[in-house]
């Protein structure tokens, strides 16, 4: 929730002051960054040195505060071929030093800049180190950036942010999914057909499928299992996410409809936890989560160990050291951090579907999990492969 004046100049909100307030009543003072006003999140940190384009318009940071860990943010400006969406959809952003002057190539204009036109209410200037540290200690909490000229007054602030609505049992896709099916076509030619269900999908995704030949329709959050048979797919894809998957009823009903029909199956993020759930996992909240471009995996079915981005507070619920069984068939970790180990991947050993917690389109790299892409490919080949078999010997 955002309240802002747009349209100041980005010079003038520099010499105003802000507050970051959190909910345990800690607070940081800097100066204005971005638009003037107030806003009100979840605050979490992001430990990318780079890529804050991308992050910045990753429809997963919904009704989130973005505390970039990386001290010097803005640098290479802001170009319009590098957003991950339509729109800056953080709540709030917090840097220490900003870039006074952008330097790069294809910069069109400042980050300052971008943020004050989208009405997106930052805070510079502040101790983001200690500020990690403390949501490290204490977890990510609800956290208001208040600015202006006329402050509110310690208790008011306070009071304001412990009304904002928390994280936790948030249902958010719907809200930052497409309202309308569209369709991203193959590059070359035309290899397979694949559905996607966008729960907060990522532009570079869809490309990465087309860049394999993949012609990808993407569909709304509120797509049923007809519809996505309605493009008669090969493959079906699962998308990154806001919110809480506990609440993610219907993806999940869809999700066991694919799994029923033993379709190849691709899911990255919110899509892993629904895959979680879908085979009856359960899902909770991590203390801090993960958000950043270096954060360590290891898949476990090559032992090779990767450096991976990440975007998720939530995590599922799933023994390390077992197969499991569930209602389609036996499934195991894939994948796990190596910081914590957190799950960081599913696959089901009796038909062809695989998910994974972190993003390997990674349109700001690293690129280490592409190869998951090539993976899917090959599900849908073999898929196709065997059904063929199976109608000649009908034949």
């Amino acid at each position: 929730m955002t309240t802002s004046t747009r349209g100041s100049s980005s010079l003038r909100n520099k010499a105003l002051p802000a507050v970051l307030v959190l909910e345990d009543g800690r607070t940081f003072s800097g100066r204005a960054y971005g638009a003037v006003g107030e806003t009100f999140g979840e605050a979490v940190f992001s430990t990318g040195m780079t890529g804050y384009q991308e992050t910045l318009t990753d429809p997963s940071y919904h009704r989130q505060v973005v505390v970039m860990t990386a001290p010097h943010i803005g640098n290479t400006g802001v170009n319009d071929e590098d957003p991950e969406s339509e729109r800056i959809w953080v709540a709030g952003y917090v840097v220490r030093d900003p870039a006074r002057i952008p330097s790069n190539w294809r910069s069109v204009r400042s980050l300052d800049e971008e943020l004050t036109a989208q009405g997106v209410v930052g805070i510079s200037g502040v101790d983001t180190r200690a500020l990690t540290r403390h949501l490290r200690e204490r977890g990510a909490m609800r956290v208001g950036i208040f600015s202006g000229d006329a402050l509110p007054d310690a208790g008011t602030m306070l009071a304001k942010v412990r009304q904002a609505p928390e994280m936790k049992g948030a249902d958010l896709s719907a809200q930052v999914a497409t309202k309308e099916a569209y369709v991203v076509p193959a590059i070359g030619e035309k290899k397979f057909t694949v559905a996607a269900v966008d729960l907060g999908i990522k532009g570079m995704t869809p490309h990465r499928m087309a860049e394999r030949g993949i012609e990808v329709h993407v569909l709304p959050a509120t797509a049923t299992v007809e519809d996505v048979y309605a493009v008669n797919p090969d493959g079906v894809f699962f998308s990154n996410g806001p919110g809480d998957p506990a609440t993610a009823d219907h993806p999940v009903s869809v999700m066991r409809g694919v799994l029923a029909r033993k379709t190849p199956l691709f899911g990255i993020c919110f899509g892993n936890q629904i895959l979680g759930r879908a085979l009856g996992f359960g899902t909770y909240k991590l203390k801090y989560g993960h958000r950043g471009i270096n954060q360590p995996v290891q898949d476990r079915t090559t032992g090779k160990v990767e450096v991976t981005a990440h975007n998720h507070g939530f995590a599922v619920d799933a023994p390390l050291d077992k197969v499991s069984d569930t209602p389609f068939g036996r499934a195991e970790v894939s994948h796990v951090c190596l910081n914590d180990n957190v799950v960081e991947g599913l696959h089901l050993l009796d038909q062809p579907a695989f998910s994974v917690q972190y993003h390997p389109e990674a349109a700001a790299g690293p690129h280490d999990a592409a190869y998951l892409f090539d993976r899917f490919v090959e599900l849908m080949r073999d898929n196709k492969h065997s059904v063929s078999q199976m109608e000649g010997q009908r034949a």
